[in-house]
């Protein structure tokens, strides 16, 4: 069990870590990018990395209060799966009804790996080897399909 400063400190020092180590790949668009603080530019929809002590995810979270416009915002992703699952180059995980930790309704899509650990750095590069590729690719699928969302901005 870790402490509540391990756990922050850990945390820290990953982040900062893998924001140095891709902060110098530009977007698709070829722009300056903060990879680990991803701004979709649409509110309440996240590009999301989260790892600790027993899993790593990389996510887009659909954190609307309206479940009617979240809704939308998940069937709009739909239209786009096949261009996702080939820019990503993998299947994820589309759960269009999701409650995350704090009791929150969200749909989210999303993949993640099991048996990594963050605060052991010895995991650092399997962890850097899951994250790197997928927000990269994120961001080439959204430059392309980020117009189709502008009606929620």
């Amino acid at each position: 069990m870790y402490s509540r400063d391990e756990i922050k400190n850990g945390k820290e020092l990953f982040w900062s870590s893998f924001g140095q180590y891709v902060a110098v790949i530009p977007s698709a668009e070829g722009h300056k990018i903060n990879w680990v603080n991803y701004k979709t530019g649409i509110k309440h929809l996240f590009f999301r990395m989260d790892a600790d002590q027993f899993e790593a995810i990389i996510k887009i979270e659909i954190a609307h209060p309206d479940s009617n416009i979240r809704d939308l915002q998940f069937a709009t992703f739909e239209r786009y799966r096949q261009v996702f699952e080939e820019i990503l180059g993998e299947k994820w995980i589309w759960e269009k009804q999701h409650t995350d930790a704090y009791g929150k309704q969200t749909a989210r899509i999303y993949q993640s790996i099991q048996q990594v650990n963050l605060y052991n750095q010895e995991d650092w590069p399997a962890l850097i080897s899951f994250f790197k590729p997928r927000i990269i690719a994120l961001d080439e699928f959204w430059s392309l399909a980020n117009s189709g969302f502008s009606i929620f901005k």
